[in-house]
């Protein structure tokens, strides 16, 4: 059985968790209806991205 011969210092085991964040979802209100959606996405209700119409809806 593998056992650690010293105890993990506070410091290490901080650097190792460093990854461990919560991310946050990228959220961006629309210009045109003021609706908040995912940025970098078509918005579906309209079909427009980026200022241009993509969606025929």
């Amino acid at each position: 059985m593998a056992v650690p011969k010293r105890k993990t210092s506070i410091s290490k085991k901080k650097m190792r968790r460093s990854h461990h964040k919560i991310i946050s979802v990228n959220v961006a209100e629309d210009k045109k209806s003021g609706e908040y959606k995912l940025s970098h996405h078509i918005d579906l209700k309209t079909g427009y991205y980026n200022g241009k119409k993509i969606l025929d809806i």
